[in-house]
């Protein structure tokens, strides 16, 4: 039964064939809480957290009110879909055989330590958990809308790398990145507890999914190599390195230019350019590294970068 699972959706690739096949037979090393925690990639959450910041701060200057039940809500709802879509991630990939050699931090159905049934459990777990955070956000604010908006997230998540035609294999990743992490995730936020959508919120929705953007092309630039050998066709390896270093950097600086506007309203705002002293590092890295291993460090160092924009722009909203 296990096997029918594991291969399911799989291309007539039989290189891919072979490497699901041995995805999914468990090696005989126990796998550990902290494997599950570093398959749930934290380095990644600070992207669902950023946008929840920039949308409460705006929600709070227009209605003057903190609703922080509404906002830990928000939090739990991108939070826990940020877990399921890592786990989907990992499930999909692995049966695809796209992680056989991956370069980062080693997958769990890829390394064959856990079954790609248990993982895809663990995904579809976390995306329930969404679920119910935004069901009750959805009874408490009586926007019923809400259930179709969460609908679409859920399922834009389960596409990015599953299914038959994953979008994320066509160069669509980052679409996806943008809108859900950055309009979807902060507007959404500031509707929940104000019921409008401010200019304000509408530009730090930009600024957060520029830089979600950011960490996808730092993660598939270090997997660039990897994903043209599988045939997955993310934007890097469309465009190539050079062309994904000067789109990697354009999208921090663009995030950065959407602060400095602010900042003529909220002056504030000007300090969201601390956060430049990660965001300069991690754009070094990208432009000077010789192992891929490098660009890990790169990633975490942009996804630093969106939490800290992400709490200035909430101080200059809110303060």
């Amino acid at each position: 039964m296990a096997k029918r699972t594991s291969t399911r959706g799989i291309s007539g690739n039989p290189a891919k064939r072979s490497s699901a096949r041995t995805a999914a037979s468990p090696t005989a090393a126990p796998v550990t809480l902290g494997d599950w925690i570093g398959a749930a990639r934290l380095r990644t959450l600070p992207l669902a957290v950023a946008p929840v910041v920039i949308g409460t701060g705006a929600a709070i200057l227009v209605s003057g009110l903190f609703h922080w039940v509404l906002a830990l809500a928000c939090l739990a709802v991108a939070v826990t879909l940020q877990i399921g879509v890592n786990f989907a991630n990992d499930y999909s990939d692995g049966i695809r055989g796209t992680d056989a050699h991956r370069v980062g931090p080693a997958r769990l159905t890829a390394s064959g330590r856990v079954r790609p049934r248990t993982v895809l459990i663990a995904a579809f777990a976390f995306f329930a958990l969404s679920a119910v955070a935004g069901l009750a956000i959805t009874i408490r604010t009586q926007q019923w809308w809400f259930i179709v908006v969460g609908l679409v997230c859920i399922v834009a998540a389960w596409f990015y790398t599953g299914g038959r035609r994953p979008y994320g294999y066509n160069a669509l990743g980052e679409v996806f990145v943008f809108v859900f992490f950055g309009l979807v995730a902060t507007l959404g936020t500031t509707w929940v507890q104000a019921l409008a959508l401010p200019q304000e919120a509408w530009v730090g929705a930009i600024g957060a999914g520029l830089l979600a953007c950011a960490v996808l092309l730092a993660n598939n630039l270090r997997d660039i190599d990897q994903d043209r050998r599988v045939g997955k066709r993310t934007l890097s390896v469309l465009i190539g390195r050079r062309g994904t270093q000067i789109l990697y950097t354009a999208f921090i600086v663009l995030a950065f230019g959407t602060s400095w506007f602010l900042a003529f309203f909220y002056p504030i705002a000007w300090m969201a350019s601390l956060a430049l002293l990660a965001a300069g590092p991690a754009i070094l890295i990208v432009w000077t590294y010789r192992q891929p291993r490098e660009l890990v460090t790169a990633l975490a160092l942009t996804s630093l970068t969106a939490l800290g924009y992400a709490g200035f722009l909430f101080w200059s909203f809110a303060g």
